[in-house]
C-alpha cells in the first residue's frame, strides 16, 4: 500500500475516533502533546506521526494502534446509518400507507 493511502486512512480514522469521543482537535492535541496544526495535518493525510506520537494519540483516543489503520471503520459506520435511515423510511411509509388506506377504504 502506498504511503499516501496509509496517511489518508490514518487521518480519517484519527478524526473518526476523535469525533466519536466528542473531542475537539485542541483537546486531542493537548492530550497527545502535539500542536493543533500537526493534528490537523495528520487528519487530512498530509503528515505522518512518529511512533512516539502515534502511541500518545492511541492512548489519548483509547484505541489500539491497529484500529487507526483499519479500512472498514468508516464503512461500518455508514452501514449503521443506512440501516437506521432504512428503518425510519420503512416506518414512515407504512404509517403513510395505513393513513391512505384508512382514509379511502374506510
Amino acid at each position: 500500500m502506498e504511503t499516501t493511502k496509509i496517511k489518508a486512512i490514518l487521518g480519517k480514522n484519527v478524526k473518526y475516533f476523535r469525533s466519536h469521543r466528542k473531542l475537539s482537535q485542541a483537546e486531542l492535541a493537548s492530550r497527545a502533546d502535539i500542536s493543533v496544526t500537526f493534528l490537523s495535518n495528520i487528519e487530512r493525510g498530509i503528515m505522518f506521526p512518529k511512533v512516539e506520537t502515534l502511541s500518545r494519540l492511541t492512548a489519548s483516543l483509547d484505541v489500539e494502534v491497529f484500529e487507526l489503520f483499519r479500512t472498514d471503520i468508516i464503512d461500518k459506520d455508514q452501514k449503521v446509518m443506512m440501516n437506521r435511515f432504512s428503518s425510519d423510511i420503512k416506518g414512515t411509509l407504512i404509517t403513510a400507507l395505513d393513513d391512505v388506506i384508512t382514509k379511502y377504504m374506510g
